[in-house]
């Protein structure tokens, strides 16, 4: 073990590992070649052994060094977190908050909240993208992803803020053709919108009470890959579909669209706040889930 620890060597060669260049590294951290080269060689000799290879062109690390490198990865991790902790309590939420949402779920629900939000916090900004498809928040910087569903990526940290049921649903256009219909077998004759941003958006699984099940393959005459142009399509009286509670809703309560089976009840889905892995969130981050919730 080295007599003496230097979290500062760490991070000198950690950004060296990184940009794979002394003199990029001493940009990004504010220092001189000669510094950063200086303390990686008294690091070395404090390990008795050689992290890097250096060559005219481009630094890279030796197998010992790649290994010592994920190692510091962490420990500076960790010390930072501990710095950002300690300010916690006197940290008032600011900075700019990145966070990606499904569309749908986006438009109906957290719009306004990030409104309220900036309204509420206006040392924050927010920088929202609205994409259906799973967006990998390490590597996009994001710093929170909003899911709506069912999780598949056991990596991320997740916090459950709700839950949301499926609604089957018509225009106002087919109240005869669905006001006579009893069974989810039926449907399978009427022309459906199909979301082909689901997995199975044919195949629906209905319950009645606690025994009572039946599925139904219904037959897309419309497949649309986004919510929003699935509603439109219903609207417009093109079939049926089935919705999320937080889009149809408001639809039914106006009659523009018809609860079709309301006695029979499809699968609900959880949402969830979504994390990169870190034991510390940013003030605006905590922030911005505890007005969710």
């Amino acid at each position: 073990m080295a007599k003496h620890m230097n979290l500062n060597r760490l991070a000198y060669f950690t950004a060296v590992v990184e940009t794979q260049s002394f003199t990029a590294a001493a940009a990004r951290l504010g220092t001189t070649k000669a510094v950063v080269s200086q303390q990686v060689a008294r690091l070395e000799e404090e390990l008795g052994t050689s992290l890097l290879i250096r060559t005219t062109r481009h630094v890279r690390a030796t197998e010992t060094g790649m290994g010592f490198y994920a190692r510091c990865v962490i420990i500076l991790r960790e010390a930072e977190d501990a710095f950002d902790a300690m300010a916690e309590g006197a940290t008032l939420p600011s900075g700019i908050l990145r966070l990606t949402v499904p569309f749908d779920y986006g438009i109906s629900v957290i719009v306004p909240k990030v409104a309220a939000f900036t309204a509420r916090y206006p040392g924050c900004e927010v920088d929202l993208s609205l994409k259906d498809e799973a967006v990998d928040l390490i590597s996009g910087h994001i710093d929170m992803a909003i899911r709506v569903g069912w999780l598949t990526d056991s990596s991320l940290q997740a916090r459950r803020i709700g839950a949301f049921k499926q609604i089957l649903v018509a225009g106002s256009q087919m109240a005869l053709v669905v006001s006579g219909l009893k069974s989810p077998e039926a449907l399978e004759a009427l022309p459906f919108i199909a979301n082909g941003a689901l997995r199975h958006p044919l195949q629906w699984s209905f319950s009645r009470g606690e025994i009572d099940r039946k599925s139904a393959r219904l037959h897309a005459a419309i497949t649309i890959d986004a919510t929003l142009a699935v509603l439109a399509a219903v609207r417009a009286g093109a079939g049926l579909s089935v919705l999320p509670d937080y889009v149809a809703n408001p639809m039914i309560a106006s009659g523009e669209l018809i609860h079709v089976l309301p006695e029979w009840e499809l699968p609900s889905g959880g949402i969830f706040v979504v994390f990169p892995a870190a034991r510390y969130r940013p003030a605006n981050v905590r922030a911005f889930v505890d007005m969710l919730l």
